[in-house]
């Protein structure tokens, strides 16, 4: 279909463009369950695991919260720390890199999923738990 001749004094005006910026999110879906996580988290500022599985994503590079990690790897929560003031940490191991990282946990994780990595060493047959109660 040819073109329309349209003289320059009767131009039609240009319609407006619905531009919608991009907001900060305030959810992120999972790389393991694919639950939709809100970023929002009791006990934290910068949520990055998900409270059902604890699985992360490689994103902080040195300073919590900056997004600056270039690997973007899946990391599974290998065990759990517990600081001098009594604050429980997860330790995540990165799949692609194998970098670990402890991370604080949040108010609405998961807390079967918690004890579970936690009771971990005393699961295993190769370590005699009696010295592991010991300590």
């Amino acid at each position: 279909m040819p073109r329309r001749n349209v003289t320059s004094d009767r131009a039609r005006p240009q319609r407006r463009k619905r531009v919608h910026h991009a907001e900060p999110a305030d959810a992120f879906r999972c790389v393991a369950c694919r639950l939709d996580v809100p970023v929002a988290a009791p006990g934290t500022a910068h949520r990055n695991h998900c409270p059902h599985c604890l699985t992360s994503l490689h994103v902080d590079h040195r300073v919590p919260g900056d997004r600056r990690a270039g690997c973007r790897g899946r990391m599974a929560a290998l065990s759990v720390t517990v600081r001098g003031d009594g604050e429980w940490l997860i330790i995540h191991s990165c799949q692609s890199c194998a970098e670990l990282s402890a991370n604080r946990i949040a108010g609405d994780d998961n807390a079967l999923a918690l004890l579970r990595i936690a009771m971990r060493p005393l699961s295993d047959a190769r370590l005699p738990v009696n010295a592991l109660l010991a300590l």
